[in-house]
């Protein structure tokens, strides 16, 4: 572990009892999107969701989160160079300005050699600069849209966005800023990470779309598409070393589930059935302590979760 590691670390353990580490899935867990479109979300209401409604709004999200990834995070030029976590090449990246530097005219191709990595580098930073700023400099135009879309989602989903929101927001200290916009308040104990197996660019979009940047951090969304879940949930292990530091999985998949076991984590899984404690709404931080506990013992932070 770096000597920067050991001082983030140092600003997120204090006195106050465990750290919790919620490590999560992306779709059909925080977000829903895969179900909308093959239509198996509507299908475990027997009937009482529209299925063709659901595909629609599928779509509408589809040409969304693809126009972002093209328009804003160089998703045409690195689709095929998909890395793990944006900081992945980071020692190739030396630093310099990229205020004036014009990506469309680099001859960036796939990085095989230091320069192309050197070349992703800088996209990588730059996309990372892009996510930490508002959505509506990048897509003012389309923000209206994008607020009825999420709000029929919800209501079509009978709150699952909102209510997975929420469950971030109760596990973190969310201030609001002069400008308007939120941030995660630097001494919140609980920590959120995305483990997903969508590609990297998008699954960062996703984020942005779906109201779920405030809580996730750039440096906190994986991918796993290439290395495994089991390995992205041993670098987020190693990060957090530090016997304060507790984890818990969060997902619908086989593979989380047998990463979480693989390194004797609790694993929640998510259910889509109508009838599931284990869906959202539903599942509370609460109902969360009692896996943490199963696993880690009880502590002061447990019972004070509502």
């Amino acid at each position: 572990m770096n000597n920067d590691t050991s001082k983030k670390l140092g600003t997120l353990v204090s006195d106050d009892g465990p750290v919790n580490v919620y490590v999560w899935d992306m779709d059909e867990t925080l977000i829903l999107l895969r179900s909308l479109l093959n239509g198996t979300y509507a299908e475990s209401f027997n009937g009482s969701k529209d299925v063709k409604r659901g595909v629609e709004i599928g779509r509408m999200w589809e040409k969304h989160i693809l126009k972002i990834c093209d328009d804003f995070f160089f998703y045409e030029q690195v689709e095929e160079c998909n890395e793990p976590f944006l900081d992945s090449l980071r020692q190739y990246d030396d630093g310099k300005d990229l205020s004036r530097y014009e990506f469309k005219q680099d001859d960036f191709s796939t990085p095989t050699d230091d320069l192309n990595k050197r070349k992703l580098a800088y996209r990588h930073r730059a996309v990372a600069e892009r996510y930490e700023k508002v959505l509506i400099c990048f897509y003012i135009e389309s923000m209206s849209g994008l607020d009825e879309l999420y709000n029929v989602t919800d209501e079509y989903t009978d709150r699952w966005l909102s209510s997975a929101r929420a469950f971030l927001e109760q596990c973190s200290c969310v201030e609001e800023s002069s400008d308007g916009t939120s941030a995660i308040e630097q001494s919140s104990q609980d920590i959120h990470i995305l483990v997903t197996s969508g590609a990297l660019i998008p699954s960062l979009v996703k984020c942005l779309l779906f109201r779920l940047d405030t809580f996730l951090r750039h440096e906190n969304v994986y991918s796993s598409i290439d290395v495994g879940k089991l390995q992205c949930f041993k670098w987020i292990k190693e990060r957090f070393n530090h016997p304060k530091f507790r984890f818990c999985a969060i997902g619908d998949g086989w593979e989380e589930c047998a990463a979480a076991q693989a390194l004797q984590w609790p694993f929640v899984k998510i259910d889509l059935q109508p009838d599931s404690s284990h869906r959202f709404p539903g599942l509370t931080p609460k109902t969360v302590s009692y896996y943490f506990a199963a696993v880690y013992g009880n502590s002061d932070a447990d019972s004070s979760k509502e």
